[in-house]
């Protein structure tokens, strides 16, 4: 078990070093901003995170007293719309690392006491990664504001990487038939990937590469669409965009990023196309016609290396396409994880034989709403929160997180 309690150690660690810096860039006047009404202050962010951590670990598997008792109303998403969330008696920044290392003080005693066995929530160290991957969603949250935040530049991060492949569009073709879609075997996967079940999906048409801003500076000059949320017209012909406080040139090779399903299904349709289904997507991700088994990944089973996606906050925007050859899928499907979340068709809803698991407010309160599935992971995106089967979702409206998408078509 000391493998596991230090792979789990490590993933907490981790998600709390990275929430560290996007707390810490910023002064106590950011930190308790509303910087859009669609997100809420940083310093409720980092306490959130503390609370949920509270709750599960140090409270429910620990059997400890609680640390602040008086908070989780606070604290509750489902309580209180992020607009309103400024308004109310929230801890201050300084109290708030507090009572987050506190919290996690108590989470080391716990994780080096676990016997790993007991029950379902604590079998295979399924709640700590839990944990670690709501802290990482999280952490994904809190870039997005930080995108949305006006004022100078405070975060840093390595240039994307150059392509290294063609990265022209094409598109492949995957043959119908059924495949393994989610997953019933992997052991910290989330109650919406379960369970495994076999799907037959018709023969399609899907992209190598997610649209590009280059493409998608022609919809918009051909159609008068919207351009993409951050981008600036010079006047001249010439798109910019505000990236994290930067002014810069919109890069062409680039993943579109920052557009609305509804945008997205547009560009489509102008195009000729559609956007995939989700478990046409799944199926261009996972699934080996060789072997006829799903991977984990597109490249196999091995966890995301940086030669495979751009994941984690390593770089702070898409790279260009072509740039991860060795991330590709086995039909040739190129930058399927990380770089943007990729919108699909499909509604969210749970798989047949779904149970909510351990509650039911992660997935199964947003099932039957307007949400639309999204797959693959962000630049934001770190790689415990990411896998073939993850799957995220949003409004269709919503444009401020790290969202692009790539075209389908009918054969």
């Amino acid at each position: 078990m000391s493998g596991l309690r230090e792979e789990l150690a490590a993933a907490l660690a981790w998600a709390r070093q990275r929430s560290t810096v996007l707390t810490i860039s910023v002064d106590d006047a950011d930190l308790v901003a509303q910087h859009s009404p669609l997100m809420s202050p940083l310093v409720w962010d980092l306490a959130h995170i503390g609370n949920q951590e509270e709750l599960w670990l140090v409270r429910d598997v620990g059997g400890r007293e609680p640390v602040r008792h008086d908070i989780d109303d606070l604290y509750d998403a489902f309580r209180h719309p992020r607009r309103t969330r400024p308004a109310l008696p929230l801890l201050g920044p300084d109290e708030t690392r507090r009572y987050v290392d506190e919290v996690r003080d108590k989470t080391w005693d716990i994780l080096d006491a676990s016997t790993f066995r007991g029950s379902r929530l604590v079998e295979d160290g399924f709640v700590f990664a839990m944990i670690a991957q709501h802290e990482q969603q999280h952490d994904e949250t809190m870039l997005a504001t930080h995108q949305l935040r006006l004022g100078r530049p405070v975060l840093t991060a390595e240039p994307v990487p150059s392509a290294v492949a063609a990265g022209d569009p094409g598109e492949v073709v995957v043959p119908a038939g059924e495949f393994d879609m989610g997953t019933s075997s992997d052991p910290w996967a989330l109650d919406n990937e379960r369970p495994g079940h076999r799907v037959f999906v018709d023969a399609f048409a899907i992209d190598t590469v997610p649209v590009t801003n280059g493409d998608y500076a022609v919809f918009v000059a051909e159609t008068g669409s919207e351009a993409p949320q951050f981008w600036i017209d010079d006047g001249c012909g010439n798109w910019w965009r505000r990236r994290f406080g930067v002014l810069e040139p919109v890069p062409p090779d680039e993943p579109v990023v920052h557009v609305s399903w509804f945008e997205a299904s547009a560009y489509a349709r102008w195009a000729g196309k559609r956007l995939p289904t989700e478990a046409e997507w799944e199926k261009a991700a996972r699934w080996d016609p060789v072997t006829g088994r799903s991977r984990r990944y597109p490249w196999g089973d091995d966890p995301p290396g940086p030669e495979h996606a751009n994941l984690g906050q390593r770089h702070l925007s898409p790279a260009p396409v072509g740039a991860y050859p060795d991330g590709a899928s086995p039909l040739g499907v190129q930058q399927l994880i990380g770089d943007v979340w990729e919108w699909t068709s499909s509604p969210f809803t749970g798989y047949p034989g779904f149970a909510a698991f351990p509650y039911r407010e992660y997935s199964e309160v947003f099932f039957g709403g307007d949400y639309r599935v999204l797959r693959g992971g962000s630049f934001g995106t770190d790689p415990i929160a990411c896998r073939g089967t993850f799957r995220n979702w949003d409004h269709p409206v919503r444009r401020q997180i790290f969202a692009g998408f790539r075209c389908a078509r009918d054969l």
